[in-house]
């Protein structure tokens, strides 16, 4: 089932259009025929059970995986501009001896200057700046391996909007945070997308959420089995059939 819940259309390049898209790795076919609008300033929240194409659909969408069909940044018939796209994946291990520190991941990404040199005065004010993003200055000079999964988080997502792009994808955002710092996660996101008119698409295992955050949440297990308003697929056949759930609960 494909639903376009939003009326109005955005030729912009935070629009995200994808027709007919098929992924097929060796003679396994891991996406068919999926069809989703993401609309400049939505949260979109991909959701299904494990193995169900996620995120093979991510990494086409981000020129990682090879795919038939049609992935554009307009409305049919504009020109599709190309995207600034930023990217958070799933939460890399640091081992917590490691005394590579958050100033020194966000120079080894940002500039060309060794780490071991140290951060200079105008590299720490923008470091800062883009950690005043999420709210994490005093992150700075942590440990990147000692950091909690919710601050590990902060810093990904703080690296993934500098420069800020048009479009923000996460790989399971919420794994390994708690149930506080999910909602301090989330509450970050709508700030940021309410502020910058950016779209969000994440894939996540939590649902309670979803209603007070998603514009949209589309369930894929291979293919879109529905896509709509949170509640209505929280809600749906298709959903306890996916998960032996029923409204986001066991």
């Amino acid at each position: 089932m494909n639903l376009d819940i939003h009326g109005g259309s955005c030729g912009h390049s935070c629009c995200l259009r994808v027709e007919n898209l098929s992924v097929r790795i060796g003679g396994d076919c891991i996406l068919s025929n999926v069809n989703l609008h993401v609309h400049c300033g939505e949260l979109v929240a991909l959701i299904g059970p494990n193995g169900a194409g996620k995120s093979t659909f991510l990494k086409a969408v981000l020129g990682q995986r090879d795919y038939e069909g049609v992935i554009a940044f307009s409305e049919p018939g504009q020109r599709s501009k190309k995207p600034r796209i930023g990217y958070v994946p799933q939460s890399p291990a640091f081992d917590p001896s490691d005394p590579v520190s958050v100033a020194d991941l966000f120079a080894c990404c940002m500039s060309r200057r060794p780490a071991f040199l140290g951060l200079g005065k105008s590299m720490r004010a923008l470091v800062l700046e883009c950690l005043e993003r999420v709210h994490g200055e005093e992150l700075i000079d942590k440990r990147v391996g000692t950091l909690s999964g919710g601050e590990l988080q902060r810093v990904l997502l703080a690296l993934a909007l500098e420069p800020m792009p048009n479009i923000l994808i996460l790989d399971e955002p919420l794994s390994g945070v708690d149930v506080e710092g999910m909602e301090t996660l989330m509450d970050m996101l709508d700030e940021i997308r309410k502020n910058f008119d950016l779209s969000i698409l994440m894939t996540t295992h939590d649902f309670s959420l979803l209603p007070r955050y998603a514009n949209q949440v589309v369930l894929i297990d291979r293919g879109i089995l529905i896509q709509g308003e949170p509640e209505t697929v929280l809600h749906s056949a298709e959903f306890a059939q996916a998960f032996h759930m029923k409204g986001g609960s066991v």
